[in-house]
């Protein structure tokens, strides 16, 4: 199967791609187009997670591309956040479901684990023996994770006794474990466990009513005395420094996936905006809608040129914080103004799943807030270009 550039890709980035890379974005590309695409708008509208997806994205070698231990072939960040942005060019629920197994779950045992923890619990994550998620958010701390983290964890001999709650927890409703972030009774520091979710005290409870990553099954997480071996206490997490680590990896995909929303979102309002006929000619002949699409196209080109050279700094070792930081909270909020013209260019239908865009436009939502607020990683920039933290 040839590579071809999508058509949203004006600027033609994907030519930066490998050889073997490019082989492996056509075969996802037609594994998520044949096999996922067809069924997520059923799947989202009833708030269910369609879990024969996972053996399609887990087959596909999506999952475990940034870690020598389970990448196919040595690849660079720009593919993967490639592979981020064609999964959510399909879906954002399809694209977080990802974002939560790979860069999360596995990242943070990847990034902060021992030898021997990425010995056995990467493969296992990568080929979806085990499904993982990742335990940060509490109900009354999110963008304060640094300092207002709630959940304690107390030493006892070879063993730790986990105390606290999380919320807003993707996947964890099926999840065969959970990275649990929780604050030393000892030293006060962050420290994360790879906690199995059939451990007495774990419960996760499905979060209901969203309106935005319909699929994702989001939970509430109760930890009440759970007893972690120190075996499963990630040995490289001695601070929250080390949880930023892997939140920096994932931030720019989220920025990627961002990207991808407002594609799909782009894709499908030019396709109705060729076919819908008013006033006697397709609406695409009308200068007000081409001004829409023009606009939403020069978005999506700006946010791919940005996201491209954050992640050539990654690979070239030159990603900080404030670079990850910008990619996020720019590429999110293009992507919340292309939804909505998106939706307008479709008028009255655009609030009608059928036509895909009402579902990025919700799930752009999610992906604003998530992953770190734009308010926050404008602050993270701020900090950096004038030297002085106006954090709160």
């Amino acid at each position: 199967m040839a590579f071809e550039t999508l058509a949203s890709d004006f600027y033609g980035f994907e030519d930066l791609l490998g050889e073997r890379e490019k082989e492996f974005i056509t075969n996802l590309r037609s594994e998520l187009e044949t096999k996922i695409k067809p069924i997520v708008n059923e799947y989202w509208e009833r708030a269910e997670f369609p879990h024969q997806i996972v053996e399609v994205l887990h087959g596909t070698g999506t999952i475990g591309l940034g870690f020598p231990q389970t990448a196919a072939f040595e690849n660079s960040a720009v593919f993967r956040g490639w592979v981020a942005l064609e999964l959510a060019r399909v879906d954002a629920s399809v694209s977080t479901y990802v974002g939560v197994q790979n860069g999360l779950a596995l990242g943070a045992i990847g990034v902060c684990g021992s030898d021997e923890q990425r010995a056995e619990w990467l493969p296992k994550l990568a080929s979806g023996e085990v499904i993982g998620a990742f335990g940060l958010t509490e109900p009354t701390s999110g963008s304060d994770s640094a300092q207002g983290l709630q959940t304690v964890a107390t030493r006892d001999g070879d063993n730790w006794v986990l105390n606290g709650s999380k919320r807003w927890i993707g996947n964890a409703t099926f999840s065969d474990i959970t990275v649990i972030w929780a604050k030393s009774a000892e030293d006060g520091q962050v420290k994360g466990f790879i906690v199995p979710t059939s451990t007495p005290g774990y419960t996760a409870t499905k979060i209901e009513g969203k309106q935005s990553l319909r699929m994702v099954q989001n939970a509430d997480i109760t930890l009440e005395n759970v007893v972690v071996p120190e075996s499963l206490r990630l040995q490289n997490a001695n601070s929250f420094r080390d949880t930023a680590a892997v939140l920096r990896l994932t931030r720019a995909e989220v920025a990627w996936a961002a990207v991808g929303v407002a594609i799909g979102a782009y894709e499908a309002a030019l396709k109705y905006s060729q076919e819908r006929v008013q006033f006697g000619k397709p609406i695409a002949k009308h200068q007000l809608i081409q001004d829409l699409l023009v606009k939403s196209i020069g978005n999506i080109t700006a946010s791919i040129a940005l996201c491209t050279r954050v992640s050539q700094m990654l690979d070239d070792g030159q990603q900080r914080d404030e670079h990850s930081a910008l990619a996020k909270a720019f590429a999110t909020a293009r992507m919340r103004e292309t939804v909505a013209w998106c939706r307008e260019i479709l008028g009255g239908n655009g609030i009608v799943i059928e036509y895909d865009v009402a579902r990025f436009f919700a799930d752009a939502e999610a992906l604003y807030s998530y992953e770190g607020t734009r308010e926050m990683n404008t602050l993270i920039v701020g900090r950096a270009i004038t030297g002085e933290a106006a954090f709160v």
